[in-house]
């Protein structure tokens, strides 16, 4: 892929220098030349000089020839103003927007610029290690309705059939885990003590499922 990065602080240094290792081509926008030295001396992408939303920072970069368009500066109003521009104006095909202000996400989703809120995330990491800490929540779907969420089968559940743990509309189980290898069941499959299993869970259903698992 061809990824154009806006932004040069922690977090898009960090992805620029991962998708080059992974053999992805990057090219990295920053106003100020002195944060590509977050980038190291082995980066081996391309990096420019400027404006993230300017047309013509943009088109030098190779916006034109873009697989997707990432916008992680530590503003708002400029992450949203290039990720427009790069979906409205030169079609990149995946465009993503780091958002700090949770409320504005359910906005800019409308407008079809994906996002992810660093605030957002952050609060639901802490609040499920308060007062899920038995489970592990992988992922969050639309604005955090559904998780998909893992947990262990305690020794009083084995022998216990996937469908016992799948509740219509709230938790289905997705995954199961055994002894380092997973496979997706089917709703006969007995669970082993000790296996992992992965949910997809309604966020609001979240007390349903560690009744399930005997976790409340």
């Amino acid at each position: 892929m061809y990824v154009v990065i806006m932004g040069c602080g922690r977090v898009g240094s960090q992805l620029a220098k991962v998708l080059t290792l992974e053999g992805h081509q990057v090219a990295v926008i920053d106003k100020d030349s002195a944060a590509f030295k977050r980038l190291g001396p082995t980066f081996t992408g391309n990096k420019y000089e400027g404006i993230g939303f300017d047309l013509e920072v943009l088109k030098a970069a190779g916006i034109e020839k873009a697989d997707a368009f990432v916008s992680v500066t530590n503003g708002d109003n400029t992450n949203i103003l290039g990720a427009r521009i790069a979906k409205n104006t030169f079609r990149v095909p995946k465009v993503i927007a780091r958002i700090y202000d949770p409320v504005r996400e359910k906005l800019y989703r409308q407008m079809g610029i994906q996002t992810i809120s660093s605030t957002s995330w952050a609060a639901n990491k802490i609040k499920d290690l308060v007062l899920h800490a038995e489970l592990v929540r992988h992922l969050s779907f639309g604005n955090g309705e559904v998780d998909l969420i893992e947990g262990e089968v305690a020794p009083a559940l084995a022998g216990a059939r996937v469908a016992d743990l799948n509740i219509p509309g709230e938790v289905k189980v997705v995954a199961v885990i055994r002894l380092g290898s997973a496979f997706i069941p089917g709703l006969g499959t007995e669970l082993q003590a000790g296996d992992g299993v992965q949910f997809t869970v309604l966020s609001s259903a979240m007390p349903k499922l560690k009744k399930l698992l005997h976790l409340s």
